[in-house]
């Protein structure tokens, strides 16, 4: 039922959006084949989030731009993903670790490339797409320093502090002690804190506005992501992600 409803709301909204002019509930209906209840329930929904809008007048619908802006959303991740690219290849082969980008969407960091190290099936959770808590991540808590106390407390009201291993953040007190050495240092690590066995070095994406607008990230098994590894290659990664903040801002 639930696929069915999806179906019907995509079905509605594709509708609506490719009619050259704005629509009567009457004509959406015939058109789909709907009963008038049925098409003026899921217009509710559209018209409530934002994505159709409905003259107080006419009573006819149209669609809003807000479907604009998500493309351009999507967009300008896909030229951050192409801007990255060549530096997070670069920075593999320096440290011969699994790399990835980051960026923040509906309160959780989403993976929008990854280049794969030296052990392919080591972290199975970091794959273009998929989706990662922020409090327990390099890039995560790297995004989350964009958020007011109001906002960590509405991170935490939605999406919890979930214990992983016993490194994780599971306070906010903890979690905002960890915000404040990230910024003094510059750059955040994950020390297990995500999965067992694993770290990770990460730095920041800054945008034109000085905000974190992604983080790109360094992982691999605590054995050989030792302290002196790191240190030897962290001059080589801070410079790599701040070319790719000079890229995105020029």
């Amino acid at each position: 039922m639930e696929n069915k409803s999806g179906d019907k709301l995509l079905t509605i909204f594709e509708y609506v959006v490719l009619q050259e002019e704005p629509l009567r509930l009457i004509d959406i209906s015939n058109g789909l084949g709907l009963n008038r209840a049925t098409a003026l329930r899921f217009l509710t929904t559209l018209v409530n989030k934002g994505y159709v809008d409905q003259d107080p007048k006419t009573l006819r619908y149209r669609p809003t731009y807000k479907i604009c802006a998500l493309a351009g959303h999507v967009n300008v991740h896909e030229k951050l993903r192409e801007a990255a690219h060549p530096l997070l290849e670069r920075i593999a082969g320096e440290f011969r670790e699994t790399v990835n980008i980051s960026v923040e969407s509906r309160m959780q960091a989403v993976y929008i490339d990854v280049v794969q190290g030296l052990d392919r099936s080591l972290i199975t959770f970091q794959q273009i797409g998929s989706a990662s808590p922020m409090h327990c991540t390099g890039n995560g808590k790297l995004l989350l320093l964009n958020y007011s106390d109001e906002q960590l407390d509405e991170l935490i009201r939605v999406r919890g502090l979930k214990q992983y291993t016993e490194h994780t953040f599971t306070t906010k007190e903890a979690l905002k002690g960890e915000l404040r050495r990230i910024r003094e240092r510059g750059y955040a690590y994950d020390e297990e804190e995500r999965e067992p066995g694993i770290r990770c070095i990460a730095f920041p994406v800054y945008g034109a506005d000085g905000k974190v607008i992604a983080g790109v990230s360094v992982s691999g098994p605590k054995e050989r992501m030792t302290d002196e590894h790191i240190g030897a290659h962290l001059g080589f990664l801070r410079e790599a992600v701040e070319e790719l903040t000079k890229k995105l801002n020029q």
